[in-house]
């Protein structure tokens, strides 16, 4: 029954008897992972405080299982969390930030579930450590911030929206049309049915989130953030074949 150590962004808790806590990581090097923690709902717990969503944690872990070793269905089972040091307590320090909050969730939501438990995941941890960085600092608008994640978390996965080009025959943009099923941006040659029309500012705003140009993400208007997170969110839930629940709650402004 090894120990091993690794960083990790806490995404989720539920209460599991009277005293524990099933927390899910993402972590560094092993991706996905799924632990208790033992008495951490009490108030004498040396470390619950620092299992809460948001949290950037350097957490010491108990496998039930030898290394290597994996149930039916490829998990892991539950670990049992031993240790803990705090890297960053971002979710606390914006828990009273409504918009920079709902943020968090929809970060910690969409990072679990692009992620497969015991796979690795490294460069969407560091894409989340980023975001909840940024958010802590509020150097940007938090609803930028959120759309920069997602529409990167999309490219790592593989779902990236075609923004410069055709989705379906490459032409060269910028093209007028977008459709989510097809892939984003469509040429009037490919474009079905029920396409949406958005504005050219809302493309640009776009590229400028996924290339992380920030000059231009900031310069733009309320209508085009407004306009670009509905097509953002409408690619990303048609991808993951079903919606986020904390999407709806998150503040637009």
């Amino acid at each position: 029954m090894p120990l091993y150590r690794d960083e990790a962004v806490v995404l989720r808790v539920h209460k599991l008897g009277e005293a524990d806590r099933i927390v899910t990581l993402l972590t560094r090097r092993h991706g996905r992972v799924r632990a208790v923690g033992k008495g951490v709902r009490r108030t004498s717990s040396r470390f619950g405080a620092r299992l809460e969503p948001g949290s950037h944690i350097d957490v010491q872990l108990h496998s039930r299982l030898p290394e290597g070793q994996v149930l039916p269905g490829g998990q892991r089972g539950l670990e049992i969390v031993t240790q803990t040091e705090s890297l960053g307590a971002y979710g606390a320090q914006l828990a009273c930030d409504y918009a920079a909050w709902t943020a968090v969730s929809a970060i910690c939501e969409t990072a679990e579930r692009l992620t497969e438990e015991g796979e690795p995941a490294l460069r969407l941890y560091l894409l989340v450590v980023g975001a909840l960085k940024a958010l802590v600092a509020r150097e940007h608008d938090a609803g930028l911030i959120l759309d920069a994640f997602l529409i990167r978390a999309m490219s790592q996965a593989g779902w990236e929206p075609a923004l410069t080009e055709c989705a379906k025959c490459s032409a060269p943009g910028p093209h007028a049309a977008f459709h989510v099923a097809a892939g984003g941006a469509v040429c009037p040659d490919c474009r079905p049915a029920g396409s949406a029309r958005p504005q050219p500012a809302t493309i640009a705003l776009m590229v400028a989130l996924l290339r992380g140009d920030w000059v231009v993400a900031g310069a733009s208007t309320p209508a085009d953030r407004r306009e670009a997170s509905g097509l953002i969110a409408a690619h990303l839930q048609w991808h993951l074949e079903r919606g986020l629940r904390s999407l709806p709650l998150v503040d637009r402004g």
